[in-house]
């Protein structure tokens, strides 16, 4: 069973596909859970870039 293409704008999916590190094409027909999945790993594994709130969220 194939998903349906995720609905994000072009722009969005550029930027998404070069900081997870996969093929736009790839991306775009990517299980939603799965997306979720490495965005969860990428905000885990990067640097806090300047904001001024805690990361410190469910501890």
């Amino acid at each position: 069973m194939m998903s349906k293409p995720l609905q994000i704008s072009a722009d969005t999916a550029v930027k998404l596909a070069a900081q997870l590190n996969v093929p736009i094409e790839h991306l775009m027909h990517m299980p939603r859970h799965i997306l979720l999945q490495k965005l969860a790993e990428l905000a885990n594994t990067e640097p806090e870039s300047g904001s001024d709130k805690p990361k410190d969220t469910d501890r």
